[in-house]
């Protein structure tokens, strides 16, 4: 993967976002760990705004990892109803609260003992590494996949969770001082500009070198 163009990826893009980065509470200097962990289980497949408009709700009835062990998954449900997803949600999150309440709200302090727990999967997992282990890790996910597919080129498997190319370009690109204001950055670009239809190619900071905008990947 050629360094120079990551590189240049990566100052493009946190210039972008110094402007044009969006504001959420569990990106602020002050969020838990527990808020950080949530908002990642709410955020997939579902609009950051969705949810930072869902989110006071959720946090008042259930504001730490105790009092979210208390909850029957009937319960979650009901809360989390208005989000959609509901069900989904609500067994992932039970199933991740009883895990907490045995371990007495403490993550384990390495990756490999994250992976074994029920419902993580590889984002959650990543986002633990993230904002937990203060490790670089990226929240790959569709949005991120797209915006990075089309700056450097495509794939070759449908599930990104097992493509080697994206999962070391992704790596290679969160690998930096500031890791989470990256990831924050690509999934702003994803949602601002890099749109999944009729992306703002014209307006885009890294136009000159996108392959997507060049034509030589049809994304």
């Amino acid at each position: 993967m050629d360094s120079p163009k990551i590189s240049y990826f990566q100052t493009t893009i946190l210039d972008w976002f110094q402007v044009h980065g969006r504001n959420f509470p569990w990106r602020k200097k002050s969020a838990s760990n527990y808020v950080r962990i949530i908002s990642e289980v709410l955020l997939q497949r579902t609009k950051a705004e969705t949810v930072a408009n869902y989110f006071p709700t959720f946090l008042k009835k259930y504001s730490s990892w105790r009092k979210l062990g208390e909850a029957s998954q009937n319960d979650l449900e009901t809360i989390l109803k208005p989000l959609g997803l509901y069900k989904q949600r609500a067994s992932r999150l039970y199933k991740l609260a009883q895990e907490m309440k045995k371990r007495q709200g403490r993550f384990p302090t390495r990756r490999d003992q994250v992976e074994e727990m029920s419902m993580m999967g590889q984002y959650i997992t990543n986002a633990y590494e993230l904002f937990i282990l203060k490790k670089p890790s990226p929240l790959l996910d569709v949005n991120m996949a797209r915006v990075l597919e089309r700056f450097f080129g495509p794939r070759k498997l449908a599930d990104i969770r097992y493509d080697p190319y994206l999962q070391e370009l992704s790596q290679k690109i969160v690998t930096h001082a500031e890791p989470k204001k990256i990831n924050w950055a690509i999934l702003d670009f994803g949602a601002k500009v890099c749109t999944a239809r009729k992306p703002a190619c014209e307006q885009c900071v890294l136009n000159s070198s996108c392959t997507f905008v060049n034509g030589e990947v049809p994304l």
